[in-house]
């Protein structure tokens, strides 16, 4: 099922939704579409509307500062693309690089996607200990970022250029 990006009034990213709840919201008037995937309809017996891909809340939604990204399994496969961090083949596990035995927690900076063969390889070691290297360093994304790695917008590729983020300086 396709993920929806959802836009405070402010622009601001707020969550994803599934599409049966962004043409809902839509079709409620309480949101209006601001992007569509190019040529795909939702219809019905006397409406036909584009497939959102961002939709922005017409009225403002107060929501508690969030200044850190939540950590999951899920989010780490995303944020690393499904590519193993020691290999670069397609990777379905979550490696910690220091093991959750040996003190390392289930934390942004110590987790990264593996592929099965290197995290069996790997065991309960470090990489140091294990003779294996690093291709890609973790990082913590934050909240927006998040969602944009969830919807598969990274740096900016498919956005419109007012949903942009700044390039980060060098």
């Amino acid at each position: 099922m396709r993920e929806t990006l959802v836009l405070n009034a402010s622009f601001e990213p707020l969550a994803t939704v599934a599409l049966r709840r962004a043409v809902v919201l839509v079709m409620q008037n309480k949101a209006v579409v601001e992007q569509a995937h190019g040529g795909l309809k939702v219809r019905a017996a006397h409406v036909e509307l584009p497939v959102p891909q961002v939709i922005r809340l017409r009225r403002y939604v107060k929501v508690p500062f969030r200044q850190r990204a939540p950590w999951s399994r899920r989010g780490v496969l995303v944020r690393d693309r499904h590519r193993c961090a020691y290999c670069g083949r397609r990777a379905t596990t979550v490696d910690h690089i220091v093991p959750r035995s040996h003190g390392g927690g289930d934390t942004w900076l110590n987790t990264v996607a593996a592929c099965a063969a290197d995290n069996h390889r790997k065991a309960d070691r470090t990489p140091a200990e294990a003779g294996m290297r690093l291709l890609v360093r973790p990082f913590e994304p934050t909240p927006a970022d998040a969602l944009l790695l969830a919807l598969n917008f990274r740096d900016g590729e498919g956005l419109p250029d007012w949903l942009r983020l700044p390039a980060p300086a060098a």
